[in-house]
Protein backbone atom coordinates (compact mmCIF):
# COMPACT_ATOMS: atom_id res chain seq x y z
CA UNK A 1 0.00 0.00 0.00
CA UNK A 2 2.87 2.39 0.95
CA UNK A 3 4.46 1.49 -2.38
CA UNK A 4 1.29 2.25 -4.37
CA UNK A 5 0.53 5.51 -2.53
CA UNK A 6 3.88 6.75 -3.34
CA UNK A 7 3.80 6.07 -6.89
CA UNK A 8 0.16 7.90 -7.07
CA UNK A 9 2.08 10.74 -5.09
CA UNK A 10 4.61 11.58 -7.81
CA UNK A 11 2.57 10.50 -10.71
CA UNK A 12 2.77 13.78 -13.49
CA UNK A 13 -1.59 14.45 -14.26
CA UNK A 14 0.15 15.25 -17.66
CA UNK A 15 0.93 11.72 -18.66
CA UNK A 16 -1.35 9.99 -19.78
CA UNK A 17 -2.13 5.35 -19.87
CA UNK A 18 -0.09 5.29 -23.03
CA UNK A 19 3.02 6.74 -21.52
CA UNK A 20 2.68 10.17 -23.87
CA UNK A 21 2.18 14.02 -22.09
CA UNK A 22 -1.24 15.44 -22.95
CA UNK A 23 0.67 18.78 -23.91
CA UNK A 24 2.81 17.57 -26.30
CA UNK A 25 -0.67 15.40 -27.44
CA UNK A 26 -2.51 18.09 -27.73
CA UNK A 27 0.33 20.84 -29.25
CA UNK A 28 0.30 18.01 -32.20
CA UNK A 29 -2.91 17.61 -32.79
CA UNK A 30 -3.10 21.54 -33.56
CA UNK A 31 0.13 21.48 -35.50
CA UNK A 32 -1.78 18.95 -37.77
CA UNK A 33 -4.90 20.95 -38.26
CA UNK A 34 -2.57 24.01 -38.75
CA UNK A 35 -0.59 22.00 -41.73
CA UNK A 36 -3.90 21.72 -43.05
CA UNK A 37 -4.76 25.10 -42.75
CA UNK A 38 -1.20 26.34 -44.23
CA UNK A 39 -2.03 24.17 -46.74
CA UNK A 40 -5.46 25.30 -48.51
CA UNK A 41 -3.78 28.59 -48.49
CA UNK A 42 -0.85 27.95 -50.13
CA UNK A 43 -3.30 25.62 -52.28
CA UNK A 44 -5.64 28.62 -53.33
CA UNK A 45 -2.51 30.83 -53.77
CA UNK A 46 -1.32 28.28 -56.71
CA UNK A 47 -5.25 27.87 -57.77
CA UNK A 48 -4.99 31.81 -58.45
CA UNK A 49 -1.35 32.12 -59.79
CA UNK A 50 -1.43 34.01 -62.74
CA UNK A 51 -5.53 34.31 -62.97
CA UNK A 52 -5.17 38.07 -61.91
CA UNK A 53 -6.56 40.74 -64.36
CA UNK A 54 -4.95 43.62 -62.93
CA UNK A 55 -1.60 44.24 -62.05
CA UNK A 56 0.91 44.39 -59.92
CA UNK A 57 2.37 41.09 -60.49
CA UNK A 58 4.56 38.95 -58.17
CA UNK A 59 7.72 39.78 -60.40
CA UNK A 60 6.88 43.93 -59.94
CA UNK A 61 6.53 43.96 -56.19
CA UNK A 62 8.59 40.98 -54.23
CA UNK A 63 11.82 41.87 -52.72
CA UNK A 64 13.70 38.69 -52.68
CA UNK A 65 16.75 39.88 -50.82
CA UNK A 66 14.68 40.90 -47.97
CA UNK A 67 12.53 37.55 -48.00
CA UNK A 68 15.76 35.89 -47.89
CA UNK A 69 17.11 37.91 -45.09
CA UNK A 70 13.97 36.82 -43.44
CA UNK A 71 14.15 33.45 -43.66
CA UNK A 72 17.82 33.70 -42.44
CA UNK A 73 16.31 35.19 -39.05
CA UNK A 74 13.53 32.16 -38.80
CA UNK A 75 16.49 29.70 -39.67
CA UNK A 76 18.50 31.03 -37.30
CA UNK A 77 15.64 31.46 -34.56
CA UNK A 78 15.09 27.33 -34.50
CA UNK A 79 18.77 27.09 -33.18
CA UNK A 80 18.47 29.78 -30.41
CA UNK A 81 15.52 27.67 -29.78
CA UNK A 82 17.54 24.25 -29.61
CA UNK A 83 20.34 26.14 -27.37
CA UNK A 84 17.46 27.24 -25.01
CA UNK A 85 15.98 23.71 -24.26
CA UNK A 86 19.60 22.20 -23.93
CA UNK A 87 20.46 25.28 -21.46
CA UNK A 88 17.27 24.59 -19.53
CA UNK A 89 17.73 20.63 -19.42
CA UNK A 90 21.02 21.61 -17.59
CA UNK A 91 19.51 24.16 -15.35
CA UNK A 92 21.47 27.22 -16.41
CA UNK A 93 17.99 29.14 -16.46
CA UNK A 94 19.88 32.52 -17.07
CA UNK A 95 21.17 31.16 -20.31
CA UNK A 96 18.28 29.42 -21.77
CA UNK A 97 16.37 32.66 -20.79
CA UNK A 98 19.21 34.82 -22.83
CA UNK A 99 18.90 32.47 -25.88
CA UNK A 100 15.16 32.20 -25.56
CA UNK A 101 15.18 35.92 -25.66
CA UNK A 102 17.49 36.07 -28.36
CA UNK A 103 14.51 34.13 -30.24
CA UNK A 104 11.93 35.90 -29.80
CA UNK A 105 14.18 39.02 -30.97
CA UNK A 106 14.35 37.57 -34.43
CA UNK A 107 10.92 36.68 -34.58
CA UNK A 108 10.27 39.95 -33.59
CA UNK A 109 12.33 41.10 -36.18
CA UNK A 110 10.92 39.08 -38.84
CA UNK A 111 7.86 40.15 -38.24
CA UNK A 112 8.62 44.07 -38.45
CA UNK A 113 10.33 42.86 -42.14
CA UNK A 114 6.74 41.35 -42.92
CA UNK A 115 4.99 44.81 -41.76
CA UNK A 116 7.30 47.08 -44.05
CA UNK A 117 6.84 44.68 -46.72
CA UNK A 118 3.35 44.56 -46.84
CA UNK A 119 3.39 48.54 -46.17
CA UNK A 120 5.51 48.88 -49.47
CA UNK A 121 3.58 46.81 -51.49
CA UNK A 122 0.60 48.94 -50.47
CA UNK A 123 2.24 52.16 -50.60
CA UNK A 124 4.34 51.90 -53.82
CA UNK A 125 2.61 49.32 -55.62
CA UNK A 126 -1.28 49.71 -54.79
CA UNK A 127 -1.50 46.19 -54.14
CA UNK A 128 -3.76 45.35 -51.24
CA UNK A 129 -7.01 42.66 -50.42
CA UNK A 130 -9.26 43.83 -52.95
CA UNK A 131 -6.74 44.86 -55.84
CA UNK A 132 -6.78 41.40 -57.50
CA UNK A 133 -6.42 37.55 -57.05
CA UNK A 134 -2.67 37.94 -56.26
CA UNK A 135 -3.11 40.80 -53.69
CA UNK A 136 -5.90 38.89 -51.52
CA UNK A 137 -4.25 34.94 -51.55
CA UNK A 138 -0.96 36.61 -51.15
CA UNK A 139 -2.05 38.62 -48.20
CA UNK A 140 -3.98 36.56 -46.59
CA UNK A 141 -1.43 33.65 -46.60
CA UNK A 142 1.97 35.45 -45.36
CA UNK A 143 -0.70 37.21 -42.72
CA UNK A 144 -1.66 34.46 -41.36
CA UNK A 145 1.59 33.13 -40.91
CA UNK A 146 2.77 36.49 -39.89
CA UNK A 147 0.34 36.30 -36.86
CA UNK A 148 1.53 33.13 -35.73
CA UNK A 149 4.74 34.37 -35.59
CA UNK A 150 4.09 37.10 -33.41
CA UNK A 151 2.17 34.75 -31.08
CA UNK A 152 5.19 32.84 -31.18
CA UNK A 153 7.16 35.65 -29.72
CA UNK A 154 4.51 36.46 -27.19
CA UNK A 155 4.67 33.12 -26.16
CA UNK A 156 8.88 32.93 -25.69
CA UNK A 157 8.47 36.63 -23.83
CA UNK A 158 6.37 35.00 -21.41
CA UNK A 159 8.87 32.49 -20.36
CA UNK A 160 11.45 34.32 -20.52
CA UNK A 161 9.66 36.51 -17.86
CA UNK A 162 9.22 33.55 -15.87
CA UNK A 163 12.93 32.58 -16.07
CA UNK A 164 13.47 36.01 -15.04
CA UNK A 165 11.35 35.56 -11.60
CA UNK A 166 12.72 32.22 -10.83
CA UNK A 167 9.15 30.57 -11.64
CA UNK A 168 10.93 28.56 -14.66
CA UNK A 169 13.80 25.71 -14.14
CA UNK A 170 14.62 22.57 -15.79
CA UNK A 171 10.72 20.78 -13.71
CA UNK A 172 9.72 23.18 -16.75
CA UNK A 173 11.29 21.83 -19.69
CA UNK A 174 8.21 20.75 -21.22
CA UNK A 175 6.72 23.63 -21.31
CA UNK A 176 9.64 25.39 -22.85
CA UNK A 177 10.01 21.82 -25.54
CA UNK A 178 5.99 22.56 -26.55
CA UNK A 179 7.18 26.51 -27.26
CA UNK A 180 10.00 24.97 -28.98
CA UNK A 181 7.63 22.61 -31.47
CA UNK A 182 5.62 25.29 -32.38
CA UNK A 183 8.00 27.68 -32.99
CA UNK A 184 10.16 25.35 -35.39
CA UNK A 185 6.85 24.62 -37.30
CA UNK A 186 6.03 28.37 -37.53
CA UNK A 187 9.77 28.51 -39.21
CA UNK A 188 9.09 25.17 -41.20
CA UNK A 189 6.03 26.80 -42.86
CA UNK A 190 7.66 29.93 -43.65
CA UNK A 191 10.61 27.87 -45.58
CA UNK A 192 7.45 26.41 -47.70
CA UNK A 193 5.75 29.93 -48.26
CA UNK A 194 9.27 31.27 -49.40
CA UNK A 195 10.17 28.79 -51.59
CA UNK A 196 6.53 28.27 -53.41
CA UNK A 197 5.83 31.75 -53.56
CA UNK A 198 8.82 33.68 -53.66
CA UNK A 199 11.33 31.59 -55.40
CA UNK A 200 9.04 29.06 -57.61
CA UNK A 201 8.75 31.96 -60.60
Amino acid sequence: MADHAATHAVHDPNIGNTGLDHRKMGMWAFLGSDCMFFGSLIGTYLAYKGKSISGPTPHDVFDIPLTSYSAALLLASSLTMVLALAALQDNRVKVAAGWLLATAAMGLHFVLNQVYEFWSFVTHYGLTLSTSLFGSSFFVLTGFHGAHVTGGVIWLLLLVSLAWRGQLDRRDYTKVEIAGLYWHFVDIVWIAIFTIIYLIP
